[in-house]
């Protein structure tokens, strides 16, 4: 079910890969869970970026691509001292209070786009420490390019860019030194891949069905949800 979710989140129904991280920590912890998920959101990765290529906005990437280089080698060095339940809570809040602020932007009907270095620099800082501490970027990265309002597909292509960069750069750091991708959890990889594509090309069928007025709302709302989730789980 989470390989299947996994696919569908990557196809461009953001959101809702919170469930694939709650499934797999449940079943086997929230560090192991981070390695057995990486390969297949590399895969995941390669699907969206050939099917969205064209979309892809290189600015923004550039933008945000060395400030999460940062975050993840960051979340490397302190991953094993952080308390996994603590920063969850403390990621949970973020969430929580940024959508809060985004729905506040909806509202107002501002065309302002942020555009300020810090804004960029510190989304993309926590993008990067979260998706290695644990595969939590998705919900920080939503925020970030709801807030420069992105249309539908420019948004699913430059996130698919964005997170296919920093999932391979992320892959030797748990191969070699958390030691949470090995043969083992390759050969688990290996029997889920098929649901991961099953499910990216049914949300692909799914994100076409959606405007880009629903799209922005149903982010939002299932971002708030997942962080109540990591809040109170």
């Amino acid at each position: 079910m989470a390989a299947f979710i996994l696919g569908a989140s990557k196809s461009g129904i953001k959101g809702i890969g919170i469930i694939i991280i709650l499934v797999l920590a449940f079943v086997f912890g929230e560090k192991a869970s981070t390695g057995i998920l990486l390969p297949m959101l590399v895969v995941a990765d390669i699907l969206a970026v050939v099917y969205y290529n064209r979309h892809a906005r290189w600015h923004y990437i550039f933008k945000l691509l060395p400030w999460m280089v940062i975050g993840v080698l960051v979340g490397v060095w302190i991953g094993n001292d952080i308390s996994e339940l603590l920063f969850k809570r403390i990621m949970a809040v973020i969430i929580v209070l940024s959508v809060g602020i985004m729905f506040y932007n909806e509202n107002k009907k501002s065309t302002n786009v942020p555009k300020s270095k810090l804004f960029s620099g510190t989304m993309g800082f926590l993008a990067g420490f979260a998706t290695m501490i644990g595969n939590l970027a998705g919900p920080i990265a939503n925020i970030y390019f709801l807030a420069v309002r992105f249309p539908k597909n420019e948004f699913i292509g430059t996130v698919a860019w964005l997170f296919f960069i920093v999932n391979v750069f992320k892959l030797p750091f748990h191969i070699f030194i958390w030691k949470t991708v090995n043969v083992e959890t390759l050969v688990l990889n290996s029997v889920l891949i098929p649901s991961v594509v099953i499910g990216f090309f049914v949300g692909v069928s799914i994100v076409k069905l959606i405007s880009n007025v629903n799209y922005r709302r149903f982010i939002l709302i299932v971002t708030a949800i997942g962080g109540l989730i990591m809040l109170f789980r």
